[in-house]
């Protein structure tokens, strides 16, 4: 009996270290940095490049995650969508946390320095700095502008693939960062929008909370106007086709109909549906350059 206590408590210990790492976020982090490895050459890549670039790339994010646990603990534990974190509610002791998020990050750089490229451990280790100390630390709790300029750290992953198999930076993998350098707004202001409350008993100044709702739906809008207008770039300079073409004209308006529906609307209700289309709009992108891709592939 006390075997099968002390098993389910390892369990519950590893599945804790587990969220810190906010795999979710990670695995459309991976799913965007393998798109940019698929992307960066006409064959296949490379297995042990995508495998340890992947790894890498994975630890590092999956680092900056749990350092943003560790830095918003506080935070954490006066917002209702937060408050069930592993260190707000003490099922984990901070300095573990802590402890863990650095281990996963030397890792990630030790992987991607000696099994992928220099260049990439580089770029990973800006984006992980960017994120977990800049965006977190300084950009988070000053300007209701954080998530724009954080957000650059978010939008590298497709870059950090192009990279790891060519080692190069070419203006292909910087319009799939620009791509979610644009998307990252509208997506984390249509959950602020929501989360208002929050964010104002925490003291985030969030824009919703600084410059209130009718401001941030129009920014939605406007946004997800220029998003649709930078999907366009890479069919204009020809890294895409047909195909790409037509799906991101039918993506992006969707998106445009769900921020126009927010805006209009004399309230919140349409938020939690952008933030969910924006999700699914960010995956599909993806997905949708790389059967782009290999259809070329195959009629060239």
């Amino acid at each position: 009996m006390a075997d099968l206590t002390l098993s389910k408590s390892h369990a519950g210990s590893w599945r804790r270290y587990y969220e810190l790492g906010k795999p979710k976020v990670v695995a459309l982090i991976l799913f965007t940095a393998l798109v940019g490895m698929l992307l960066s050459v006409p064959g296949m890549v490379p297995w042990h490049i995508m495998l340890f670039g992947l790894l890498g790339i994975g630890l590092a994010a999956a680092s900056g995650a749990a350092l943003n646990h560790v830095i918003d603990r506080r935070i954490d534990a006066v917002m209702d969508r937060t408050r069930n974190r592993p260190l707000p509610t003490g099922q984990l002791e901070t300095q573990k946390a802590l402890v863990f998020a650095i281990a996963m990050g030397v890792v990630a750089m030790g992987i991607l320095v000696l099994a992928v490229n220099v260049l990439t451990a580089v770029l990973t280790f800006f984006a992980l700095i960017g994120y977990a100390v800049i965006y977190t630390v300084f950009l988070k709790r000053t300007t209701p502008q954080n998530i724009v300029w954080g957000g650059l750290a978010g939008a590298l992953p497709p870059l950090l693939g192009w990279v790891a198999v060519t080692g190069q930076i070419t203006v292909e993998p910087l319009l799939l960062v620009l791509l979610i350098f644009v998307w990252t707004p509208p997506h984390f202001w249509a959950l602020a929008i929501r989360r208002r409350e929050d964010y104002a008993r925490a003291g985030i100044p969030m824009l919703p909370v600084t410059h209130g709702v009718a401001f941030t739906k129009l920014q939605v809008l406007l946004y997800t106007l220029m998003l649709l207008t930078v999907s366009l770039v890479p069919f204009i300079i020809h890294m895409t086709g047909l195909i790409y073409l037509v799906g991101a004209l039918a993506l992006g308006i969707g998106f445009v109909f769900h921020a126009y529906r927010l805006w209009r609307s004399s309230d919140d209700r349409y938020a939690m549906p952008t933030f969910g289309y924006s999700i699914v709009y960010l995956t599909a992108m993806f997905a949708l350059l790389l059967v782009d891709h290999y259809v070329r592939m195959m009629m060239a």
